[in-house]
Protein backbone atom coordinates (compact mmCIF):
# COMPACT_ATOMS: atom_id res chain seq x y z
CA UNK A 1 0.00 0.00 0.00
CA UNK A 2 1.07 3.20 -0.78
CA UNK A 3 2.17 5.38 2.12
CA UNK A 4 0.38 9.41 2.08
CA UNK A 5 2.10 11.63 4.78
CA UNK A 6 -0.49 13.88 6.61
CA UNK A 7 1.44 14.51 9.60
CA UNK A 8 2.54 18.13 11.15
CA UNK A 9 5.98 17.40 10.84
CA UNK A 10 8.10 15.15 9.15
CA UNK A 11 6.53 16.67 6.14
CA UNK A 12 6.35 14.83 2.29
CA UNK A 13 9.68 16.51 0.26
CA UNK A 14 10.03 17.79 -3.52
CA UNK A 15 11.49 16.01 -5.92
CA UNK A 16 13.89 19.02 -6.51
CA UNK A 17 15.04 18.40 -2.50
CA UNK A 18 15.30 14.37 -3.02
CA UNK A 19 17.16 14.98 -6.15
CA UNK A 20 19.61 17.30 -3.88
CA UNK A 21 20.06 14.95 -0.72
CA UNK A 22 21.60 12.81 -3.19
CA UNK A 23 24.80 14.96 -3.92
CA UNK A 24 27.97 13.36 -3.51
CA UNK A 25 29.51 14.22 0.27
CA UNK A 26 31.50 17.08 0.51
CA UNK A 27 33.93 18.45 3.53
CA UNK A 28 32.70 20.71 5.65
CA UNK A 29 35.78 22.67 5.33
CA UNK A 30 35.50 22.95 1.85
CA UNK A 31 35.19 26.53 0.46
CA UNK A 32 32.18 24.29 -1.82
CA UNK A 33 30.40 23.82 1.80
CA UNK A 34 31.09 27.33 2.62
CA UNK A 35 29.32 28.49 -0.80
CA UNK A 36 26.15 26.25 0.49
CA UNK A 37 26.34 27.56 3.86
CA UNK A 38 25.99 30.70 2.60
CA UNK A 39 23.61 30.42 0.35
CA UNK A 40 20.91 28.50 2.39
CA UNK A 41 21.55 31.79 5.50
CA UNK A 42 20.64 34.03 2.65
CA UNK A 43 17.39 32.15 1.93
CA UNK A 44 17.15 32.03 4.96
CA UNK A 45 16.85 35.44 5.88
CA UNK A 46 14.62 35.61 3.18
CA UNK A 47 11.71 33.40 4.28
CA UNK A 48 12.04 35.30 8.28
CA UNK A 49 11.90 38.33 6.94
CA UNK A 50 15.27 39.46 8.81
CA UNK A 51 18.37 41.12 8.22
CA UNK A 52 19.43 39.80 11.72
CA UNK A 53 22.12 37.18 12.41
CA UNK A 54 21.19 33.79 11.12
CA UNK A 55 23.19 30.63 13.35
CA UNK A 56 22.16 27.07 11.96
CA UNK A 57 22.26 23.74 14.17
CA UNK A 58 22.71 19.63 13.44
CA UNK A 59 19.36 19.27 15.50
CA UNK A 60 16.03 19.17 15.85
CA UNK A 61 13.68 22.31 16.31
CA UNK A 62 14.20 21.42 20.20
CA UNK A 63 17.92 22.06 19.79
CA UNK A 64 17.22 25.46 18.48
CA UNK A 65 15.30 26.14 21.55
CA UNK A 66 17.20 24.66 24.20
CA UNK A 67 20.47 26.54 22.87
CA UNK A 68 18.50 29.72 22.73
CA UNK A 69 17.53 29.57 26.27
CA UNK A 70 21.00 29.01 27.19
CA UNK A 71 22.70 32.23 25.28
CA UNK A 72 20.08 34.24 26.55
CA UNK A 73 20.08 34.04 30.31
CA UNK A 74 22.13 33.77 33.41
CA UNK A 75 20.85 31.78 36.77
CA UNK A 76 18.55 32.74 38.35
CA UNK A 77 16.17 35.52 35.96
CA UNK A 78 12.71 35.65 35.51
CA UNK A 79 11.17 34.10 32.06
CA UNK A 80 7.43 34.62 30.76
CA UNK A 81 6.23 31.31 29.28
CA UNK A 82 3.20 31.39 27.36
CA UNK A 83 1.89 27.64 27.56
CA UNK A 84 -1.02 26.88 25.65
CA UNK A 85 -0.10 23.29 24.58
CA UNK A 86 2.56 20.84 24.49
CA UNK A 87 5.22 23.45 22.63
CA UNK A 88 4.88 26.27 25.03
CA UNK A 89 5.51 23.37 27.89
CA UNK A 90 8.35 22.39 26.35
CA UNK A 91 9.79 26.34 26.36
CA UNK A 92 9.08 26.34 30.51
CA UNK A 93 10.57 22.78 30.85
CA UNK A 94 13.75 23.86 28.76
CA UNK A 95 13.97 27.14 31.42
CA UNK A 96 13.30 25.29 34.67
CA UNK A 97 15.80 22.89 33.68
CA UNK A 98 18.44 25.71 33.03
CA UNK A 99 17.28 27.23 36.43
CA UNK A 100 15.43 30.07 35.32
CA UNK A 101 12.09 31.46 37.36
CA UNK A 102 9.20 30.35 35.38
CA UNK A 103 6.10 32.70 35.24
CA UNK A 104 3.35 30.85 33.20
CA UNK A 105 0.76 32.52 31.04
CA UNK A 106 -1.89 29.22 31.38
CA UNK A 107 -3.94 29.39 27.98
CA UNK A 108 -6.50 26.58 27.89
CA UNK A 109 -5.28 24.51 24.84
CA UNK A 110 -6.80 25.15 21.87
CA UNK A 111 -7.12 28.02 22.72
CA UNK A 112 -5.18 31.74 21.64
CA UNK A 113 -3.44 34.03 24.21
CA UNK A 114 -4.72 36.99 25.03
CA UNK A 115 -1.65 39.49 23.89
CA UNK A 116 -3.23 42.06 26.70
CA UNK A 117 -2.63 38.92 29.70
CA UNK A 118 1.09 39.35 28.58
CA UNK A 119 0.92 42.99 28.64
CA UNK A 120 -0.25 42.74 32.25
CA UNK A 121 2.24 40.30 33.75
CA UNK A 122 5.07 42.37 32.06
CA UNK A 123 3.60 45.64 33.78
CA UNK A 124 3.63 44.06 36.75
CA UNK A 125 7.17 42.61 36.58
CA UNK A 126 10.55 43.90 35.69
CA UNK A 127 12.19 41.30 36.31
CA UNK A 128 11.08 39.04 33.37
CA UNK A 129 13.90 39.17 31.14
CA UNK A 130 12.46 37.27 28.08
CA UNK A 131 8.94 36.24 26.99
CA UNK A 132 8.76 32.81 25.39
CA UNK A 133 6.02 32.35 22.55
CA UNK A 134 4.76 29.59 19.98
CA UNK A 135 3.68 31.24 16.60
CA UNK A 136 2.06 27.99 15.99
CA UNK A 137 0.92 25.57 18.39
CA UNK A 138 1.48 22.59 16.97
CA UNK A 139 -0.44 20.31 19.72
CA UNK A 140 -3.55 22.21 19.23
CA UNK A 141 -3.29 23.56 16.00
CA UNK A 142 -3.81 26.75 17.04
CA UNK A 143 -1.85 30.16 15.60
CA UNK A 144 -1.22 32.92 18.18
CA UNK A 145 -1.54 36.44 16.95
CA UNK A 146 2.39 37.23 17.19
CA UNK A 147 2.09 40.62 15.86
CA UNK A 148 0.42 41.97 18.35
CA UNK A 149 2.31 39.75 21.01
CA UNK A 150 5.11 41.69 19.95
CA UNK A 151 3.59 44.90 20.34
CA UNK A 152 3.02 43.91 24.17
CA UNK A 153 6.14 43.55 24.81
CA UNK A 154 7.67 46.39 23.36
CA UNK A 155 7.68 48.85 25.75
CA UNK A 156 8.94 46.20 27.91
CA UNK A 157 13.08 45.58 27.92
CA UNK A 158 12.04 41.59 27.57
CA UNK A 159 13.41 39.74 24.99
CA UNK A 160 10.36 37.79 22.40
CA UNK A 161 11.76 34.74 21.70
CA UNK A 162 9.94 32.54 19.57
CA UNK A 163 9.16 29.13 18.06
CA UNK A 164 8.68 29.10 14.61
CA UNK A 165 8.83 25.44 14.06
CA UNK A 166 5.45 24.61 12.35
CA UNK A 167 4.88 27.96 11.50
CA UNK A 168 7.75 29.56 9.16
CA UNK A 169 6.16 29.54 5.69
CA UNK A 170 2.91 28.84 6.55
CA UNK A 171 1.71 31.64 8.50
CA UNK A 172 2.62 35.13 8.25
CA UNK A 173 5.87 35.69 10.52
CA UNK A 174 7.87 39.47 9.74
CA UNK A 175 10.57 39.22 12.36
CA UNK A 176 12.12 42.58 11.82
CA UNK A 177 9.27 44.30 11.04
CA UNK A 178 7.50 43.27 14.31
CA UNK A 179 10.66 43.35 16.68
CA UNK A 180 10.35 39.66 17.26
CA UNK A 181 14.45 39.07 18.72
CA UNK A 182 14.49 35.62 18.27
CA UNK A 183 13.21 33.18 15.70
CA UNK A 184 14.14 29.54 16.45
CA UNK A 185 12.77 26.86 13.62
CA UNK A 186 13.95 24.12 11.87
CA UNK A 187 13.56 22.33 8.47
CA UNK A 188 10.93 19.44 8.36
CA UNK A 189 8.01 21.25 8.40
CA UNK A 190 7.31 24.30 5.79
CA UNK A 191 10.61 24.22 4.37
CA UNK A 192 10.20 20.83 3.25
CA UNK A 193 12.76 19.36 4.14
CA UNK A 194 14.14 15.99 6.50
CA UNK A 195 14.66 16.71 9.92
CA UNK A 196 18.44 17.57 11.11
CA UNK A 197 19.06 21.23 10.31
CA UNK A 198 17.68 24.26 13.39
CA UNK A 199 18.40 27.56 13.12
CA UNK A 200 17.85 30.68 15.00
CA UNK A 201 17.43 34.13 14.47
CA UNK A 202 19.26 36.66 16.44
CA UNK A 203 18.63 40.80 16.62
CA UNK A 204 21.41 42.79 18.12
CA UNK A 205 19.46 43.12 21.76
CA UNK A 206 19.77 39.16 21.77
CA UNK A 207 23.74 39.49 20.84
CA UNK A 208 24.20 41.86 24.07
CA UNK A 209 22.36 39.00 26.21
CA UNK A 210 24.66 36.55 24.47
CA UNK A 211 27.71 38.64 25.97
CA UNK A 212 26.33 38.64 28.98
CA UNK A 213 24.93 35.08 29.85
CA UNK A 214 26.86 32.76 32.57
CA UNK A 215 24.49 30.04 32.02
CA UNK A 216 26.75 26.50 30.54
CA UNK A 217 27.34 25.56 27.37
CA UNK A 218 29.56 24.15 24.53
CA UNK A 219 27.99 22.24 21.66
CA UNK A 220 25.35 25.31 21.76
CA UNK A 221 27.68 27.92 22.67
CA UNK A 222 26.13 31.15 20.21
CA UNK A 223 29.26 33.03 20.79
CA UNK A 224 31.52 30.52 19.12
CA UNK A 225 28.78 29.48 16.35
CA UNK A 226 28.67 33.69 15.66
CA UNK A 227 32.76 33.06 14.90
CA UNK A 228 32.22 30.67 12.78
CA UNK A 229 28.66 31.94 10.97
CA UNK A 230 31.28 34.98 10.00
CA UNK A 231 33.45 32.74 8.14
CA UNK A 232 30.92 30.68 6.23
CA UNK A 233 30.91 27.98 9.10
CA UNK A 234 30.42 26.26 11.43
CA UNK A 235 32.55 25.07 14.44
CA UNK A 236 31.47 21.28 14.40
CA UNK A 237 30.62 18.70 11.66
CA UNK A 238 27.25 20.24 10.31
CA UNK A 239 24.27 17.80 8.62
CA UNK A 240 25.81 18.61 4.90
CA UNK A 241 23.37 16.58 2.95
CA UNK A 242 20.34 18.03 4.67
CA UNK A 243 21.58 21.30 3.69
CA UNK A 244 21.69 20.65 0.48
CA UNK A 245 17.83 19.60 0.36
CA UNK A 246 17.45 22.45 2.38
CA UNK A 247 19.10 25.14 -0.28
CA UNK A 248 17.25 23.47 -3.24
CA UNK A 249 13.52 23.80 -0.60
CA UNK A 250 14.58 27.43 -0.39
CA UNK A 251 14.99 27.99 -3.95
CA UNK A 252 11.66 26.65 -4.67
CA UNK A 253 10.34 28.85 -2.18
CA UNK A 254 11.81 32.02 -3.16
CA UNK A 255 10.37 30.57 -6.89
CA UNK A 256 6.84 30.27 -5.73
CA UNK A 257 7.39 33.66 -4.00
CA UNK A 258 6.83 33.50 -0.01
CA UNK A 259 3.36 35.75 -0.11
CA UNK A 260 1.82 32.87 -2.40
CA UNK A 261 3.51 30.22 -0.40
CA UNK A 262 1.56 31.77 3.12
CA UNK A 263 -1.65 32.49 0.14
CA UNK A 264 -1.33 28.64 -0.84
CA UNK A 265 -1.47 27.65 3.00
CA UNK A 266 -4.64 29.59 3.72
CA UNK A 267 -6.45 28.30 1.51
CA UNK A 268 -5.37 24.84 2.21
CA UNK A 269 -6.99 25.14 5.69
CA UNK A 270 -10.03 26.90 4.92
CA UNK A 271 -10.92 24.15 2.28
CA UNK A 272 -10.13 21.57 5.09
CA UNK A 273 -11.99 23.21 7.06
CA UNK A 274 -14.89 23.61 5.30
CA UNK A 275 -14.75 20.14 4.86
CA UNK A 276 -14.67 18.93 8.62
CA UNK A 277 -18.14 21.27 8.85
CA UNK A 278 -19.50 19.12 6.35
CA UNK A 279 -18.71 16.19 8.03
CA UNK A 280 -20.08 17.09 11.03
CA UNK A 281 -16.57 17.22 13.05
CA UNK A 282 -15.26 20.23 15.18
CA UNK A 283 -11.93 21.92 15.24
CA UNK A 284 -10.33 22.12 18.39
CA UNK A 285 -8.95 25.73 17.75
CA UNK A 286 -10.59 28.77 18.13
CA UNK A 287 -7.82 30.46 16.06
CA UNK A 288 -6.79 28.03 13.81
CA UNK A 289 -3.66 27.32 12.19
CA UNK A 290 -3.15 27.42 8.35
CA UNK A 291 -0.96 24.20 8.32
CA UNK A 292 -2.85 21.88 10.09
CA UNK A 293 -6.55 21.48 11.31
CA UNK A 294 -7.13 19.62 14.44
CA UNK A 295 -10.20 17.73 14.56
CA UNK A 296 -12.20 16.91 17.49
CA UNK A 297 -13.18 13.35 17.49
CA UNK A 298 -16.80 12.42 18.34
CA UNK A 299 -16.79 11.93 21.76
CA UNK A 300 -18.38 7.89 21.25
CA UNK A 301 -15.05 7.20 19.20
CA UNK A 302 -11.36 6.47 20.19
CA UNK A 303 -9.14 8.86 18.10
CA UNK A 304 -6.31 6.23 18.49
CA UNK A 305 -7.93 3.63 16.85
CA UNK A 306 -9.52 6.13 14.01
CA UNK A 307 -5.98 6.90 13.30
CA UNK A 308 -5.12 3.39 12.74
CA UNK A 309 -8.07 2.63 10.76
CA UNK A 310 -7.73 5.25 8.46
CA UNK A 311 -3.69 4.01 7.74
CA UNK A 312 -4.87 0.50 7.61
CA UNK A 313 -7.49 1.56 5.38
CA UNK A 314 -5.69 3.93 2.97
CA UNK A 315 -2.06 4.51 3.93
CA UNK A 316 -2.46 7.69 5.08
CA UNK A 317 -0.67 8.86 8.16
CA UNK A 318 -2.31 11.59 10.43
CA UNK A 319 -0.77 12.75 13.89
CA UNK A 320 -3.42 12.08 17.03
CA UNK A 321 -3.55 14.01 20.24
CA UNK A 322 -0.49 15.13 22.52
CA UNK A 323 -0.98 14.72 26.85
CA UNK A 324 -4.53 14.88 27.13
CA UNK A 325 -5.73 15.42 24.12
CA UNK A 326 -4.38 11.83 23.10
CA UNK A 327 -7.27 10.01 21.66
CA UNK A 328 -9.21 13.09 21.37
CA UNK A 329 -8.01 14.79 18.44
CA UNK A 330 -7.19 13.89 15.23
CA UNK A 331 -4.18 16.35 13.33
CA UNK A 332 -4.34 16.25 9.63
CA UNK A 333 -1.52 18.44 7.83
CA UNK A 334 -0.98 20.28 5.02
CA UNK A 335 1.77 22.48 5.54
CA UNK A 336 5.21 22.64 3.13
CA UNK A 337 5.14 20.09 0.03
CA UNK A 338 0.67 20.02 -0.18
CA UNK A 339 -2.00 21.11 -2.74
CA UNK A 340 -5.71 20.79 -3.08
CA UNK A 341 -5.38 17.09 -4.21
CA UNK A 342 -3.00 16.30 -1.69
CA UNK A 343 -6.12 17.49 0.61
CA UNK A 344 -8.60 15.63 -1.29
CA UNK A 345 -6.89 12.59 -0.79
CA UNK A 346 -6.68 13.12 2.72
CA UNK A 347 -10.42 14.35 3.54
CA UNK A 348 -11.34 11.13 0.97
CA UNK A 349 -8.69 8.60 3.44
CA UNK A 350 -10.59 10.49 6.60
CA UNK A 351 -14.20 9.94 4.94
CA UNK A 352 -13.11 6.01 4.70
CA UNK A 353 -11.58 6.13 8.29
CA UNK A 354 -14.57 7.61 10.11
CA UNK A 355 -17.31 5.11 7.82
CA UNK A 356 -15.18 1.94 8.75
CA UNK A 357 -15.76 3.86 12.43
CA UNK A 358 -19.49 4.03 11.87
CA UNK A 359 -19.65 7.83 12.05
CA UNK A 360 -23.17 8.76 10.11
CA UNK A 361 -22.37 11.37 7.52
CA UNK A 362 -23.25 11.47 3.70
CA UNK A 363 -20.46 9.38 2.03
CA UNK A 364 -18.80 12.50 0.01
CA UNK A 365 -20.10 14.89 2.01
CA UNK A 366 -16.57 16.69 2.83
CA UNK A 367 -14.57 15.64 -0.43
CA UNK A 368 -17.81 17.82 -2.30
CA UNK A 369 -17.51 20.95 0.41
CA UNK A 370 -13.76 20.53 -0.35
CA UNK A 371 -14.41 20.68 -4.05
CA UNK A 372 -16.88 23.49 -4.03
CA UNK A 373 -14.36 25.75 -1.89
CA UNK A 374 -11.97 24.86 -4.29
CA UNK A 375 -13.71 26.43 -7.08
CA UNK A 376 -14.67 29.97 -5.20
Amino acid sequence: MKKRLYTPGPTPLPEEVMAALAQPMIHHRWPECAELYAEVREGLGYVLQTANEILLMTSSGTGAMEASVANLHSAGESVLVIRGGNFGDRWARICQAFGLEVVSVDVEWGRAVDPRQVADHLKKNDRITAVYATLCETSTGVTHDLQALAEAVASHPALLVVDAVSGLCVEKLQTDNWGVDVVTSATQKGLMCPPGISFVSLSEAARKRIDASTLPKFYWDFKTMGEFCRKDQTPYTPGITVLYGLRAALELIRREGLEAVLDRHARLARICRTAMKALGLDLLAERPANGLTAIRVPADMDGLELQRRIFEETGAMMAGGQAHLRGKILRLAHMGYADELDLITAISALERGLQVMGHTFEPGAGLLAAQKTMFD
